[in-house]
Formats: C-alpha cells, structure tokens, sequence
C-alpha cells in the first residue's frame, strides 16, 4: 500500500481548530493522504484530555491526532500570528473553529491570508455560522443537537427529549466540512482561486432529520418522541430475547413486513388493508410489537437471529463495543485496527471511513505527543533552533 497514490497526495492542511467537528475533518483528510499539520495552543488541545486516559495520556486524542504532525503555537500573540501566516502561504486548506471575527483581530483574516496564497481554503466551523443573532454565542454539539430537533424527537413518548451520549453533532458536521473542502479545492483546480467555507454546526444534522421542514410547511406537522418506533413503518422497535439480550428489527419494505409477520406466525396481519402501507402499519405499532416481542422473547438470541436470518428478514443484535470487536463482519471489513503508538503501545482505533479501489487511504501514526513536531515544522519554514527556543521563553510555540 506504501507505494499506491493517496487520493489527497499534496495537498496541505493546517487544522487550528479544537472539539471536535474541524479536528475530525482534518482526520479525515490526512487518512486519505492529505499532509496534515495540527496547530495547538502551547496548553494543548482539549481533546487530549477529553474523555478516557491511561497513564495520563488522552485516549481520544490518539484517534482524533492520527496521520498528523503537531506543532504549538499561540496564535494571538503577533509573533504567533507571523508564524501562522507562513504556514497558510504553503497551505493549500485552513481549518478553524474561533468564534466570528478573532481571526481577523489576530491579523489573520482571509483577506490577510488569501492575499500571498489566494488558492487557500478557510474552512470555519461554528456553532453557528458566521453571520446572524446567534453567531457570537458558544456553540457545541450539544446545543445543535437541541436546536437542530434531534433531541426533540429523540426518546421515549412519556420521557424527556434525549441527547446522543457522543457527539454525533460534531460528527456529522465533520464528515460536511470534509465535503465542502473537497467540493472547494475542485473549484481552485477550475479556477484557480480558494473561498471560504462557512459550516454551522446545526445545519448538517438538521438536514439528516429529513422532510421536517417540508411536512411542517404543507401539513403542519410536528414530530414527536415515538422512542425506537417509527411513525413510517412497524414493526420497528427493539425485543428482549429469552437470554436478556436485546435485538432490533427493521420492515422499511414492504415484503419484508410481510416475512417477519410469517415468520412469528401471525400471517394473518398481511390480509388486514392498513397493513400494505408503512405508514398505516405504525398506527398498529402496539398490535405488530406484541406479535413480534412475545415470539421474540420465548427464543434465545442465536435463535431469533439464525430464523430471522434463514427468512430473509433484517434484523441485529444490539452491540455494545465488545461485540462490535467480536463480530466477523467488522473482522472482514477490517474496520478496526491495531496502531504501534510510542506511549501506549499497539492500540485499537476505527479504520479510515471508506475502501477506495485505487487511491486507498491509511493509518500512519497514532495522536502525536503535545509539539512533537515543533522543530521539523518550523525549520521547513526558516526557523532556525535558537529562534525556536526564544519563541518558547516567550510562550509563543
């Protein structure tokens, strides 16, 4: 694999940005062959003592630092902000995620940065956005996945609106700031010119919620917490087996509906006239969920899952990490692997997000140490050790 192109071969991105959205789309970036500088206040990032540590090193940090090379600096200082502005004249990518307008009190607008490099991408990532009421309030995923309306749908009926226990907001909004560079380096390939990428945290989750706004403009509907049903289809939902354990069961098609309600012998139900249509089917979610949990219930895990399996029917055990690390698909997939770290030894990570056939993409390194790559860095920009040393004393890198 050493010897195959990377899709994202030459080009540079400087990530300045901290929890978690920009960081992870620069990950993203650099497994796929993107040359990857992290830029860290001289404190660190936060995301390396975020969460789960062993001997005092931070365990997310070693998953969201892969495939970079770390350098410290204090960008608010003018010495720093110099510094920085070397680093974007070589860079082809920018990610930031400072509140609006202190990029530009630093000296380091786009203009400033775009004047000596003008095929630069700024890619800034906010709570919300660069303009607007709201857009000088912190933002975090938590209060986009409040506004957004996920946490409004999510949970059971008679219970609170529930939050995801990760951040899948930053996640998503990741995953979007990673298509939208790649959407704008296309462009500069076309013309020539870089433009900034404005990301709003809660706009790419609101999107994934689907029709929302379109149901609420033409019928006035709003969704409400259905917990693991599904106003669209039943049954939906998740069973307990007889061993304790606890699967979950899709019928989004049709003919699947119809397998499943064979299978648990209630053939019945596909005679009924509301039962040809998903929507009508969740009407009847408590009728379909007796049928299904009771003949669930009465059967091991290993059991439901081989029948449902031999009917052609979609069904899963719910995992918890240990079965994910177990389970034979993920095993084929190689979606987990085993990175050599120099503090912690071989340690487990997710793989890169996707298999690309001919520019694959790959992990190289572990989460650095805190400037691990202070001097390699700055000398490719002219600065000498001694010159290093007196930023250091200033607290500047």
């Amino acid at each position: 694999m050493a010897d195959r192109k990377k899709a994202l071969e030459g080009i540079k991105v400087i990530d300045a940005a901290t929890l978690f959205a920009g960081p992870l789309a620069a990950t993203v970036l650099g497994d796929f062959g993107a040359e990857v500088i992290k830029v860290e206040h001289p404190k660190g990032d936060p995301s390396r003592s975020h969460g789960y540590a062993k001997d005092g090193v931070g365990l997310w940090w070693k998953m969201l630092g892969r495939n970079k090379r770390c350098v410290t600096l204090s960008m608010s200082k003018p010495e720093g902000a110099e510094l920085f502005k070397k680093l974007a004249r070589q860079a082809d990518v920018v990610i930031e995620n400072f509140r609006p307008g202190t990029l530009e009190r630093w000296g380091l607008s786009y203009e400033e940065l775009s004047e000596e490099n003008p095929g630069l991408v700024l890619a800034r990532v906010t709570g919300f956005g660069q303009f607007g009421p709201y857009s000088n309030r912190a933002g975090f995923g938590t209060i986009a996945e409040s506004m957004s309306g996920f946490a409004h749908v999510t949970g059971q009926p008679d219970g609170p609106p529930t939050l995801p226990p990760f951040g899948l907001a930053d996640g998503i909004a990741a995953l979007a700031t990673a298509c939208a560079i790649l959407m704008a380096l296309r462009t500069r390939d076309a013309t020539g010119k870089g433009q900034v990428v404005d990301l709003a945290i809660i706009e790419p989750i609101f999107t994934i919620l689907g029709p929302q706004p379109i149901a609420y403009d033409q019928l006035g509907v709003i969704p409400e917490r259905t917990g693991n049903r599904s106003s669209n289809n039943a049954p939906r939902n998740t069973y307990q087996t007889k061993d304790g354990r606890w699967v979950a069961i899709s019928t989004s098609a049709q003919n699947i509906a119809e397998r499943v309600m064979r299978l648990v012998g209630r053939p019945e139900f596909i005679e009924e006239p509301w039962f040809q249509k998903g929507s009508e089917r969740a009407k009847h979610a408590d009728e379909l969920d007796e049928a299904v949990g009771s003949w669930i219930s009465e059967r091991t895990t290993d059991e439901v899952v081989q029948a449902f399996e031999e009917a052609n029917a979609a069904i899963t055990p719910i995992y918890n990490i240990e079965d994910i690390m177990r389970d034979p698909q993920y095993q084929a997939l190689d979606s987990i692997i085993t990175v050599d770290d120099p503090e912690l030894g071989p340690i487990k990570m997710q793989n890169v997000l996707f298999r690309l056939s001919e520019t694959p993409g790959e992990v190289n390194w572990s989460g650095p140490r805190l400037g691990e790559h202070n001097e390699e860095v700055y000398e490719e920009l002219g600065v000498d050790e001694k010159r290093l040393k007196e930023l250091a004393e200033k607290g500047v890198v």
